[in-house]
């Protein structure tokens, strides 16, 4: 009788979880006021309280963003139409009470930002992010959904989503809750394009761009070839693609006046917003290396704090400067790489990583774990009160980006290996099976691909965990890359805004560790005299600052909330570093060193001859060089008619030298008168620097 019992309970489950189904009914019938109508149907509901929400968050944005506030018109029926009391318990939480296991929840959705993060609906196009429109069934988070469009009559529109597709071209599924939110919706007067790429197992894949602009079809197929390579050179870091869900990758992207600047990642798609004209330049591709780049790192190699992503709170996480720290690097990476940005663009960015990890005080003063976690507050999030942030704070992506930097370098440098490496073993050990990460396992990755534990330990001790700073010079020198300083020797008294007027007006709070900030200086302060002279405007300040040198101590005066401060303030010199490339720190030395090579002597015997700059001498094509050209007879026999030979430079005085003894010295004079090509050929790189550079931001594609 038992067994009959749990057979028949278990059928009964067994149906209910069959009825169990979840649909959603988009239309828009006025989308020149920037609304949707949205249809929530749920069918096999248990026999409780049914609670539905809108999201306070968005997977890839990490701080909440009140989603809520954009619904209205909100109304319950049951399955025959019959109206269900709907009760709103919470500023975006709804509860229908009492119901036959059959809800529909009807709503208005307003939106009108269209980027990343939220929702645009205008009569020129729809742009949805998910978690920005619709509302969910809290407890049916794993059952499948289905999502029919009702696109607008007369409009020959067209949709791009990561979402399964089904036989009807308006229709199409998730399998949960969590793929559901992550994908995002383009619809509109879409420009497509397609093309496939295989991985090593044979596996072919098909890329999408669904463009929305002002463009021409052979532009858009145009600019497609430059985001195929890109797709190409991200291949290459990590050997292959992931295996997209049904086959596919959608990059859905809207470069046009009117949207606002984004670009979200998502599983198989990215959502890209762009608020300039299309014009298929180049320097509209940064956005799509770095979004792509997160397909592996963030969507599946994937911070265990992140997993399940939980929509109704901000999402913390101590890992963003991995993952998007290092996908910041990758992205800029990936365009050089592609031959979209020249090297020297690459090295300013690289001069941008080592100052942001040097310089700034979010960075000096704490971790990247510490910031990362900060994300919850700063990741788009809106509050009117004023923040600390430029002293406590340093953005995840560039601060991440430079632990990359330091990482990269120091794997090329002591290990022969490459940061790349480090992203494969990442890939391989967590990315391909989708087992979440800690912090400690990134370590004992780094560990087992250096095979030393200590290094390891020690570099994440030191530069995940702690902030120390690192010796970026060390590093640069092998891709023959200098560290200086940019503005040497000049007066500077730290940074902050200002705005002229009675005084000049300290708008910024003044800078952790600057001058300006040890003297007591902040925020609404008004300083009046510097150096005993009045100041109305940060142009007389500046004038005033550039008469003084690093370590001068000057008077200043201000006023904070009509209390007069007269202080003392020790100048400094102003810390930021630029990296210049070795071909562009050409000088006299380098000059003359390579005009010097070549001078011989005929008519045999032991000689030494030794080739030196006379005075100074200018580096410019048509500048003279005169040299000093001694011989040295080193042997035991007199040496006559010593012929001597330069083919850098006029050899003036007794040539050739009628007579040497041994031991004796004769003294020539040389000239020369530097040409492009002395220039040049100094400028000319080693060979290991080339290979150096060459593996580090050198094409990676096998043509």
């Amino acid at each position: 009788m038992k067994y009959i019992v749990f057979a028949c309970l278990f059928c009964v489950a067994s149906i209910c979880a069959m009825a169990q189904k979840i649909d959603y009914s988009v239309s828009f019938p006025h989308l020149e006021h920037h609304e949707a109508s949205i249809t929530l149907t749920v069918s096999g509901i248990p026999a409780e309280p049914a609670i539905f929400r809108m999201s306070r968050s968005s997977a890839g944005r990490y701080a909440t963003h009140e989603f809520g506030k954009n619904i209205y018109d909100i109304s319950a029926s049951d399955k025959d139409g019959h109206p269900l009391p709907i009760e709103r318990i919470d500023g975006d939480v709804y509860r229908v009470a009492r119901h036959n296991g059959f809800v529909r929840v009807n709503y208005t959705l307003f939106g009108n930002y269209a980027d990343g993060t939220y929702v645009g609906l205008d009569e020129t196009n729809v742009h949805i992010n998910m978690p920005g429109a619709f509302m969910w069934m809290k407890g049916l988070d794993n059952l499948p959904i289905t999502i029919s469009f009702h696109l607008p009559a007369g409009k020959a529109w067209t949709i791009a989503t990561q979402l399964k597709p089904t036989a009807d071209p308006g229709t199409f599924t998730a399998r949960n809750l969590q793929y559901f939110m992550d994908c995002p919706t383009k619809i509109g007067n879409l420009s497509w394009a397609k093309w496939n790429i295989s991985n090593p197992d044979g596996k072919n894949y098909e890329f999408r761009l669904a463009l929305e602009a002002n463009t021409t079809d052979s532009l858009t197929q145009a600019f497609a070839v430059k985001v195929k390579r890109i797709v190409q050179q991200a291949q290459a870091v990590f050997g292959e693609t992931p295996a997209y869900d049904y086959g596919t990758y959608t990059f859905l992207a809207s470069i046009n006046p009117f949207v606002k600047g984004d670009g979200m990642e998502h599983r198989n798609s990215t959502m890209i917003s762009t608020p300039r004209n299309f014009n298929g330049a180049d320097n509209q591709l940064g956005v799509f290396a770095h979004e792509f780049f997160h397909c592996w790192n963030v969507k599946r190699i994937r911070p265990k704090s992140l997993e399940p992503f939980n929509f109704e709170k901000s999402d913390m996480s101590s890992e963003l400067w991995l993952a998007e720290g290092f996908t910041q690097y990758y992205g800029q990476l990936l365009m050089v790489r592609s031959g979209f940005e020249t090297p020297a663009n690459w090295f300013n960015n690289v001069g941008s990583f080592v100052n942001t990890k040097e310089n700034t005080p979010g960075a000096r003063r704490f971790s990247p774990a510490e910031n990362s976690r900060h994300a919850v507050f700063v990741d788009a999030a809106v509050s009117i009160d004023k923040t600390n942030y430029g002293n406590m704070f340093t953005s995840y992506y560039t601060y991440g980006g430079a632990v990359a930097l330091a990482l990269d370098l120091t794997l090329r440098t002591q290990f022969h290996l490459t940061l790349d490496n480090y992203m494969q073993a990442l890939w391989k050990k967590h990315g391909k099976p989708e087992i979440p990460y800690t912090i400690p396992d990134l370590q004992n990755a780094l560990a087992g691909l250096t095979k030393d534990d200590s290094f390891a330990k020690d570099f994440f001790a030191r530069y995940v965990y702690g902030h120390e700073s690192f010796d970026y010079s060390n590093v640069l020198g092998p891709a023959g890359l200098q560290l200086q300083k940019a503005q040497p020797g000049v007066a500077w008294i730290g940074r902050a805004a200002y705005t002229d007027g009675k005084g000049v007006t300290v708008t910024s709070p003044t800078t952790w560790g600057t001058p300006l900030y040890e003297a007591g200086v902040d925020v609404d302060d008004v300083i009046n005299f510097v150096d005993g002279m009045p100041v109305s405007t940060q142009a007389e300040l500046n004038r005033i600052i550039a008469a003084h040198h690093p370590g001068d101590n000057i008077l200043l005066q201000y006023t904070h909330r009509d209390i007069v401060h007269n202080v003392s303030l020790r100048l400094g010199e102003n810390p930021a570093y630029k990296v210049v490339p070795f071909e562009e720190t050409v000088n006299v030395a380098s000059v003359t060193t390579w005009i010097a090579r070549g001078a011989t002597a005929t008519n045999g015997g032991m000689l030494k001859i030794n080739k030196t700059v006379i005075g100074t001498t200018g580096t410019t094509v048509g500048s003279t060089i005169t040299y000093n050209i001694s011989v040295t007879n080193t042997g035991n026999l007199t040496m006559t008619n010593v012929m001597l030979n330069d083919a850098g430079a006029t050899i003036t005085g007794t040539n050739p030298i009628v007579s040497l003894a041994p031991g004796a010295v004769a003294n020539l004079t040389a000239t020369h008168i530097i040409t492009q090509s002395d220039i040049d050929a100094a400028k000319e790189l080693p060979q290991a620097v080339k290979d150096f550079r060459a593996s580090w931001i050198g094409n990676k594609i096998r043509e």
